[in-house]
């Protein structure tokens, strides 16, 4: 008997496929017909995908069949192991980290190399954005990169 793929399994092969074959995220955002921001996050097992768009990750990473209703379901958010705050604001922005954070490392390291962004030489603007729906918060970071070194 087979032991049915999980999200997990399915995202191992997602990275595994894209890395071997040298894909882009927007290359997969633009057939999937998503920005490549919320097409990573789903393809790193952090959004639900609607049939059409789990047809099209299945074609492009070449999945098995079963991978596409597994695509379809919605995830566990931003399951990374960590200490959730308690302070409503602070709370949030810990969830959309939780959430965009793998997203954000893939397309740092796709569009930059491996390293990080500077949490020292930063910049941060946080300007309120007047919406007809309601007051948006817009928050924009900016860290210098900080490319890891051989030595």
């Amino acid at each position: 008997m087979t032991t049915p793929l999980t999200r997990a399994d399915v995202t191992g092969l997602i990275t595994a496929e894209r890395i071997q074959r040298g894909v882009r995220w927007s290359q997969v955002a633009e057939e999937v017909g998503a920005s490549k921001e919320w097409t990573t996050a789903a393809c790193l097992g952090q959004m639900a995908l609607e049939a059409d768009q789990a047809q099209a990750v299945v074609r492009i990473f070449n999945l098995p069949a079963e991978a596409e209703h597994i695509l379809q379901a919605p995830p566990y958010k931003g399951s990374m192991p960590a200490v959730v705050p308690t302070d409503p604001l602070i709370y949030r922005l810990h969830e959309m980290v939780a959430v965009y954070g793998p997203t954000i490392k893939e397309l740092v390291h796709e569009e930059f190399g491996d390293g990080i962004m500077s949490a020292i030489d930063f910049r941060i603007d946080l300007s309120r954005e007047p919406d007809a729906a309601g007051d948006r918060v817009r928050i924009v970071l900016s860290g210098k990169y900080l490319g890891y070194k051989e030595f």
